[in-house]
């Protein structure tokens, strides 16, 4: 299927893992997906998110709002009821034993080793590149671009991203439309 995606889609798929490093998520997930629709300049997504007013800077504060991985916040928070502050304990350990003491540990180095090795798909990611191949399918195009990784996260279940675009006021059905619109299937972004 990767064979079909365009140079942009192909190009958003790298950036988002990309994000899902940077923000130490365990997988990429849809909202590493959409960040990625970004990273391609000239693409119809982009184009079509711009129309509509959906913002990259708000579409990040809306990304960096999100826990990227639930039980550690969790966990966090359990402590807090507790009285421990995961804050003051990496700051006295770091005044104790130097900057960047905690990161010299074992639990250290296993999050270290994630953020450079492979990065699985969520399976809400997952189910996104399929439906992009659908949606592709469904409008007759021989590639999948930017515009049809947008379409497919518009479909309900498919994670953050969805719920981000969602509450921008973006609607699968009016996207369908404005991708039919904007052009014959030829090779995009």
């Amino acid at each position: 299927m990767f064979e079909r995606f365009t140079g942009g889609a192909r190009r958003a798929v790298v950036v988002a893992q990309e994000e899902a490093r940077e923000r130490r998520a365990s997988s990429i997930r849809t909202e590493h997906l959409l960040l990625g629709l970004y990273s391609v300049p000239d693409s119809i997504a982009l184009r079509l998110l711009a129309e509509r007013g959906v913002d990259r800077a708000e579409v990040v504060a809306d990304v960096s709002a999100l826990r990227s991985d639930a039980g550690a916040v969790v966990d966090a928070d359990a402590l807090a009821t507790l009285g421990i502050d995961l804050d003051e304990v990496r700051r006295q350990a770091e005044e104790a034993f130097g900057p960047g003491a905690l990161e010299r540990t074992r639990a250290g180095r296993r999050e270290r080793g994630r953020r450079t090795g492979h990065i699985p798909f969520h399976a809400t990611a997952k189910k996104v590149m399929e439906l992009s191949l659908r949606e592709a399918l469904r409008l007759k195009h021989g590639h999948i671009g930017t515009e049809h990784l947008l379409l497919a996260l518009l479909h309900s279940g498919t994670g953050a991203a969805h719920d981000i675009l969602v509450h921008r006021g973006i609607t699968l059905d009016d996207m369908r439309v404005a991708v039919a619109d904007a052009g014959t299937g030829e090779a995009s972004g």
